[in-house]
Parts: C-alpha cells; structure tokens; sequence
C-alpha cells in the first residue's frame, strides 16, 4: 500500500474535500474534555470547505449527542449534525420486531429503545439479542460473558451489536464496548450485524445528510477522521472514502508520531490513510 501523507494541519489538504466524517471519541474529545485545537479546525473546516458530520459509534440516539457534547464545550459552529450508531441500529431493531429480544447492555443506553416497542425477555424465549455494551464496563472484561454468549449461540440467535468499537480510551481508562463482545460472539459461532463503523449502514445514514445540506458531494471529495484502524479508517476505504488517521489525541491508536511505526501499523491491519495526523488541527 502507498504510504500516507502525515501532516500537521487538515489546512493543507482541506481544499480537496468538501465535506468531512468526523469521529468524536478519540478525536474530539477523550470522554472527560476536548482536545485542544480541535473545535477551531472543526470550524474553520465548515467556513472554507463544506459541512462536518459528526459520526460516532454511540449506541444512542443522534438527538441526545449534541447536548453530551455541548457539557464538554464544544461549539455547535463546528459540526453541522450528528449520526451514530445508535440511528443505524434503530432501524435493524425495526426490521425484526415483534420477536422478542434479549438485552445485554447497561440502563444509560435506554435512549436507544425510546418509542420502540421492544418486548425484553429472557434469552430462551428471545427471537433475537440486542447488545450495546458490558452491563458494567467499570469494573468487567468481555471474556466474563462467555458462558451466556455460548448459550446464545447454542440458541442460534442472531445478535445485533449497537457499537462495534472495542474499546475505548475514557480520560486515560480503557473501557471494553460491545464489539468486544459481539466478537466473542462470532468465535463462538453466533451470528452478528452491525450498525456502526466500519460497516455499511451508518454511511448510509451519513451521505443522506451531507446531501441534504450540500446536494452533490461525491465520495471522493469526502474525508473522513478518526483515530480506530479497524473502524474510521477501514470503513472509510470500503465506501470509497478518503481517511485521515489521528494518532496522538488519547484516542485507540497504539502508535505515536514515529512515521514507520504508523505505516507499519496501517500495513498490518490492511488499511490505508491518505494522512495521518497527530491532531484535528487547522
């Protein structure tokens, strides 16, 4: 694969896109506080390019986004609107009700549910599994569920995964997500869809607002921003999108600036960035 161009401003390339993805766990913020810098490339981003969209693997409703991020400070001129897991999850909810679901996945996530009619049950009279993350990721690792995931899997029940990260980086704590389970899951044999980055549905999702508020934009005059190898960057290089790997804002990314390091890392994971960049900065 052709080596990324690393840079230090999204000023020197921004005249090739028109409109940007922009991750928001690991590149805006780490959990507890902006990144510096970043709420001023968003912006200046959106005067002289076209619209940011905000695209997070939150297994949450996009309507209840804005508000998280406002408590962490961020200025509504920096990103036009938001789309998240969560939006792309509702809709494959929809498509098997009535049947039943299992639940794995703590209260905070109950936005998600709102003015849907699920019916909970146990996982023996489930029709399916929903799963939006460890009922508590303070203090359980993924590998504490393997028992009831094998005998999901017994069951054959198809799960959807709400938010495909692994694990995120909470003010310097990693937290496992739902992909660490929903992987165990397919291990185990069960059967998985996914809503969030890198898979299909939430680019979906994300187009149709990029062409509501600016009809036209082509995929390749799109840029996409994240800090996940596995998330960000290759569901970008399957929609035809051009990425920009973040590498140094608290995020996932395990490598540092060093420019062989975060080639390497790229190659291994069998991705590409068109950049790499150790912050969102202008």
């Amino acid at each position: 694969m052709s080596r990324p161009r690393f840079i230090s401003s999204i000023r020197t390339l921004a005249s090739d896109y028109d409109a940007m993805l922009c991750d928001a766990w690991g590149v805006i913020h780490n959990g507890v506080e902006l990144i510096a810098g970043v709420e001023e490339a968003m912006i200046n981003f959106r005067k002289a390019r076209g619209p940011i969209i905000i695209l997070t693997n939150a297994p949450r409703p996009s309507s209840i986004i804005p508000a998280q991020l406002d408590r962490l400070g961020l200025s509504s001129d920096a990103y036009d609107a938001v789309v998240t897991s969560g939006d792309a999850t509702r809709a494959m909810i929809e498509r098997h009700l009535p049947a039943p679901a299992f639940r794995i996945g703590p209260s905070k996530d109950d936005p998600l549910f709102e003015n849907l009619d699920i019916n909970f049950v146990q996982l023996e009279e489930a029709g399916f599994i929903i799963c939006t993350g460890l009922m508590n990721d303070d203090r359980e690792h993924p590998y504490e569920y393997r028992e009831i995931l094998g005998h999901a899997a017994e069951l054959r029940l198809p799960m959807i995964c709400a938010n495909p990260d692994i694990i995120v980086n909470w003010g310097g704590r990693r937290i496992w997500c739902a992909g660490a389970l929903a992987e165990i899951y397919k291990e185990l044999g069960g059967n998985v869809a996914y809503g969030g980055k890198p898979h299909a549905p939430i680019y979906e999702q994300a187009n149709k607002v990029i062409d509501r508020i600016k009809p036209g934009v082509a995929a390749s005059r799109i840029l996409a921003v994240g800090d996940g190898l596995l998330t960000d960057i290759r569901g970008a290089n399957d929609q035809g999108i051009d990425a920009m790997l973040v590498t140094g804002a608290g995020g996932i990314h395990d490598g540092g600036g060093d420019h062989a390091d975060v080639s390497a890392q790229l190659n291994e994971a069998g991705v590409h960035a068109t950049a790499v960049a150790e912050l969102l900065r202008w």
